[in-house]
């Protein structure tokens, strides 16, 4: 192979360079199923030739949804772009009615899918989506097709010149993909991705990270629906990185033990789950354990790269690693050596002590719009810098607008939004993606994200606000699980909360404080608001007047996807939750 110019090109360069014996590996029953790069290969030219009998033509749509990683994906999108298709990855865990959104909008011809649960939902709305003429089970359900029937039409080779002649006729800036984004408003917009968008990501993106090509397991678990994900397993594809993919977040800590993963994509929320459990553990020790246990975070949350602390503090890290963080390696799968994480920020704290922990994080920056990478960490050549999202990849171009947005030029950019050329002339205005982000460059050329320009609100003072700023300090107690600032218009900010329920809990025990059992209990319970009371007046420290926040309610619900509050990235629906909580608005300024 000569070059890589088109997505479906990185499983052939794999082949040719490192043909793996593992390089897709899900879980079937129990058992860890591999399949070979060679085999990959082959199931994906049996989709294509499937694909051509049923008459499927150059820029047909076809979705896959899936509710876990799989094999099965992977061949699916490669399968289906070497006919000249585009593949449409859903979120798995949207609503049925935007199901049938993004279906009617895409005009999908077919869709691939995973489980019942999401059969159920297509069934309910299948009707309605005039331009869906067949959906595909990854697993037998009743009443559903199976994807096996369309993989036996494809087992006669005889047409294989035929896919071969469709590839030819596919350039690389032809549309690859059409992706939906999770809106925190309104409906979904259809962010259109060429293969030279994504293309030139992965290549930009391989060469800040430091993986051993041919050696290294990747964990697979953050949606591959998302472009971060996706994007990672194209990238492990050029490296000749096995691609293990977790069960589910349920059971990631136990694939973690069987796997014994190298490298992994995680979000924030994730890394400050692991580091809560991790915490969680050392509070139950006594004595000496414990003492060490907190010499050790202590330690850690004073780390500095390049041994900037000097020979003394790297002599007690290497005892720190040695005697306790060793430990969470351990829990990780004990050859972890690198984490990427994306998506929202990152609390500086957790960078430190999981770095110092001898498990790097490499923050990184992107959008859907960007195929996603803009900027990211890098340990070597003193690209990396703690509390910024790394220097901006070479062959991007970055420059921050009048008002501090973060705009954004490259090949990684993408042709505009589906059939929404209002939308797309907006965001490219200037030829520049306009990434509604506020950010700053420093003399070192590492890029820093302050917050989301339609996040900012003034305040009837006429301060200015940064909500996100605020939430992530708040978000660095272990009391509070979630919290959204408002006050836009209002004289005060102010912030709804949703308590961490498990340790609230486990600290009323140890203060032999009785809260209750439920969760209206707990956040009624005077103890409980004083105790976050205490959080808000010592985080509040670091703000000036007009931001500290003066009030706050509690909420008994736990924000999650399902219900409502997060989008499938985990960040927050503003205008939703205040919806949710307009009688605690209401309590908090008009009382």
């Amino acid at each position: 192979m000569n070059e890589i110019t088109r997505l479906f090109d990185f499983p052939y360069y794999q082949l040719e360079k490192y043909n793996l014996k593992d390089a897709l590996v899900t879980k079937y029953d129990g058992q860890w199923i591999k399949t070979s790069t060679q085999k990959y290969v082959d199931e994906a030219n049996k989709l294509s030739r499937a694909l051509l009998r049923m008459g499927v033509e150059k820029n047909q749509k076809i979705a896959i949804i899936s509710s876990n990683n799989r094999t099965e994906w992977h061949i699916c999108d490669t399968g289906i772009l070497q006919t000249g298709a585009q593949t449409v990855p859903i979120y798995p865990t949207i609503s049925a009615e935007d199901y049938e959104y993004i279906l009617n909008h895409s005009e999908s011809t077919y869709c691939f899918i995973s489980d019942e649960e999401i059969f159920q939902k297509l069934k309910a709305i299948k009707h309605n989506v005039p331009s869906l003429k067949e959906i595909y089970s990854y697993v037998d359900i009743e009443g559903c097709k199976n994807w096996n029937e369309v993989l036996a039409l494809g087992v006669d080779t005889s047409n294989q010149d035929d896919v071969t002649a469709r590839k030819e006729t596919i350039k690389s800036d032809d549309l690859a993909t059409i992706i939906y984004t999770s809106g925190t408003t309104g409906r979904p917009k259809g962010v259109m991705l060429t293969h030279e968008n994504i293309v030139s990501n992965v290549l930009m993106s391989a060469v800040r990270v430091p993986f051993e090509p041919g050696q290294f397991r990747a964990m697979s678990f953050l949606p591959i629906c998302h472009i971060f994900e996706r994007m990672l397993t194209y990238l492990y594809q050029y490296y000749g990185v096995s691609i293990y993919f977790a069960e589910s977040i349920e059971k990631i800590s136990d694939n973690l033990k069987e796997v014994h993963p190298n490298v992994m994509t995680v979000v924030p929320r994730l890394l400050e789950k692991v580091y809560d459990k991790i915490y969680a553990k050392g509070t139950e020790l006594t004595g000496i354990k414990k003492k060490l246990f907190f010499w050790a975070i202590d330690l850690g949350m004073q780390y500095k790269p390049y041994e900037e602390n000097g020979w003394w503090y790297e002599k007690q890290l290497g005892i720190a690693r040695k005697l306790i963080f060793s430990k969470w390696q351990e829990a990780l799968g004990g050859e972890l050596k690198l984490l990427v994480t994306g998506s929202a920020a990152l609390q500086p704290r957790l960078t430190k002590v999981f770095t110092a922990a001898g498990i790097p994080v490499m923050e990184g920056y992107g959008l859907t719009e960007t195929s996603p990478v803009i900027s990211v960490n890098d340990m070597r050549n003193r690209g990396f810098k703690i509390g910024t999202v790394g220097k901006v990849l070479d062959g991007v171009e970055v420059k921050i607008a009048e008002d501090g947005e973060i705009l954004c030029k490259g090949p990684n950019v993408m042709i505009g939004y589906y059939k929404d050329e209002e939308k797309t002339n907006e965001a490219l205005n200037g030829g520049y993606f306009h990434t509604g982000d506020i950010g700053e460059i420093d003399a070192e050329g590492f890029l820093k994200i302050t917050d989301r320009k339609k996040e900012m609100f003034k305040t009837s003072g006429g301060k200015y606000i940064a909500p996100q700023l605020l939430e992530n300090t708040f978000k660095q107690s272990r009391f509070i699980e979630q919290i959204m600032v408002i006050g836009e218009g209002q004289k005060m900010p102010a912030a709804f909360i949703q308590p961490n329920f498990e340790f609230v809990k486990e600290w009323a025990n140890l203060k032999k404080i009785n809260i209750g059992s439920t969760n209206e209990e707990i956040v009624a319970n005077k103890d409980v608001i004083a105790r976050i009371q205490e959080e808000i007046d010592s985080a509040n420290e670091k703000f000036g007047n007009w931001e500290k926040v003066k009030r706050f309610e509690l909420t008994a619900d736990v924000w999650s996807i399902d219900a409502g509050q997060l989008t499938p990235t985990l960040k927050l629906k503003r205008k939703v939750i205040k919806e949710m909580y307009s009688d605690l608005y209401d309590k908090i300024y008009n009382n």
